[in-house]
């Protein structure tokens, strides 16, 4: 049974940092995409960051606009998980951040950024 579990999420004032982890088990995801969504309240769900393997250790990373050069994703194949560095965060960064891969989601983590 596949299982993504995110932690990490917390409460930081506003140009704080955080770093969220998803941590995969059941199966590899070596060689596919894996992304970081969020959802604030009264919000649809939104894409934050993605990561893809394109052969040998080179790997192709994707932001959301808003989020490009504060955030960093990056996953450790080796431990099954995959990272999400918050830099700088803002209070528009409020929600709760969800991992996924393929069909998988995991169950979210709160993060609260205070003005």
């Amino acid at each position: 049974q596949v299982q993504l579990v995110e932690s990490g999420g917390g409460l930081v004032q506003a140009g704080g940092s955080l770093r969220l982890s998803c941590a995969v088990s059941g199966r590899t995801f070596s060689n596919d995409a894996m992304g970081w969504f969020r959802q604030a309240p009264g919000k649809e769900r939104e894409f934050v960051a993605s990561i893809r393997w394109s052969g040998g250790s080179i790997y192709y990373t994707d932001y959301l606009h808003s989020v490009k050069g504060r955030f960093t994703i990056s996953r450790d194949n080796a431990k099954n998980t995959m990272y999400l560095q918050m830099n700088s965060l803002k209070p528009e960064d409020t929600a709760v951040y969800y991992c996924n891969v393929k069909d998988y989601w995991g169950q979210g983590t709160q993060v609260t950024v205070s003005s």
